[in-house]
């Protein structure tokens, strides 16, 4: 019986001095006016081109980040795998979108697609559309796209490009493939061309996923248009399930430009859709496979008892769980303990290229309720197992 709050299970893979570096970071990152000035520090650090990984590299960057290369990354991944835990390794450099930014990135994601064909234990490759292209050119095509002039059009085209070749890489390497969600002003032109590559790429079993933030509420509309087109053009969708990351912007710029506001109501209406969703998929399965990436309990409760409902292996290939490396271990370790299939999303980049996503996670466990305060509670209660049990 699935139980989270089982911590010598969800810490199994940590040493007494990760638990206790763990509980300290976590700690510290409670503060929202430490997250603020570090994210601010960081931000001055970077335009000046300040080394910071003296500081980063034993905290943030040490339970977030699996490494600064891929090679870097062997040791967790390996680690994990001894939990019966599976990676996806996530190139998280946020680099200047300049022509030889976005090069190098499409670079890196093709070495990570090959490196994933060559080890077993990582479940999925990833990549960010907005990486391998600009965000005006990216907003402009979702919102504007007769507008463009004959320069937006070639660069588009060859932004096309670069996600095609993205997306057949996997493909000829049996590797499958998340296209992560963006911005609700750069995801119109991110559907279009994660459908094409579906219904291309898709014929035999999933390899390219669709990315859907659930808190949007034309989600679910999308989810059953794909479903429709696959039974229609003859292909598997791959869909991974977020809840979404960029709420107050999006809010934000809807109130601005006077738009309907994307966003579900409130939080009930968000874990309302995000559940109809995956419970349409698990109805559904024979069309379909499901990357679920979720920090939130009763979600994960949720398909695991509706897996069991249906009869499904608990170790069916076409549904796995996954939560972000550093976040959520009472999650992922006590459900690859029961035999589910579980992923953590491993980023990798060097100090200074990843430190906006280190920002984000201290963020987000800064604003999500109960995140930090859930880690602190399990770290503590772990801690004072380990010191009973060794009186």
């Amino acid at each position: 019986m699935l139980d989270f709050n089982n911590t010598e299970i969800a810490f199994s893979a940590k040493s007494d001095g990760e638990l206790k570096n763990a509980y300290l970071l976590f700690n510290t990152i409670k503060y929202p006016a430490l997250v603020k000035m570090a994210k601010w520090g960081s931000n001055v650090a970077i335009k000046i081109h300040f080394p910071l990984a003296w500081a980063v590299k034993p905290t943030l960057y040490r339970q977030f980040v699996g490494g600064e290369t891929l090679r870097d990354c062997e040791k967790v991944i390996n680690h994990l795998k001894e939990f019966n835990v599976m990676s996806t390794l996530d190139y998280s450099a946020e680099g200047e979108q300049t022509a030889q930014g976005i090069k190098a990135t499409f670079d890196e994601t093709i070495r990570s697609i090959d490196y994933a064909k060559e080890n077993k234990n990582l479940a999925y490759a990833v990549f960010k559309p907005s990486t391998i292209t600009t965000d005006d050119l990216l907003a402009k095509a979702s919102e504007h796209q007769s507008e463009m002039t004959i320069e937006e059009v070639k660069a588009f085209r060859e932004f096309k490009e670069r996600f095609m070749a993205l997306c057949e890489r996997a493909y000829q390497n049996d590797v499958r493939i998340l296209v992560d969600a963006e911005d609700y002003c750069f995801q119109n032109a991110i559907d279009d061309l994660t459908d094409e590559a579906m219904r291309k790429f898709n014929k035999k079993r999933a390899i390219v996923f669709a990315t859907l933030q659930m808190y949007r509420h034309d989600r679910m509309p999308y989810l059953q248009r794909i479903y429709k087109d696959a039974l229609a053009n003859n292909y598997t969708p791959g869909i991974k399930f977020v809840r979404g990351a960029y709420m107050e912007e999006e809010r934000a710029r809807a109130a601005r430009l006077g738009y309907l506001d994307p966003i579900c109501k409130d939080k009930a209406a968000t874990d309302a859709n995000y559940d109809a969703g995956v419970k349409f998929v698990v109805d559904h399965l024979d069309n379909f496979e499901m990357f679920m990436g979720t920090h939130n309990e009763d979600s994960n409760k949720k398909l695991a008892k509706w897996m069991d409902e249906k009869g499904l292996a608990r170790n069916d290939k076409r549904i796995f769980f996954a939560q972000l490396l550093g976040m959520s271990d009472n999650i992922s370790f006590n459900l690859a303990h029961e035999g589910y299939n579980v992923t953590k999303y491993v980023p990798y980049a060097p100090v200074n290229d990843v430190l906006p996503y280190l920002i984000r996670r201290a963020e987000e466990n800064t604003s999500v309720a109960g995140q930090t305060g859930r880690e602190l509670r399990m770290l503590q209660a772990e801690i004072n197992r380990r010191k009973s049990e060794h009186k």
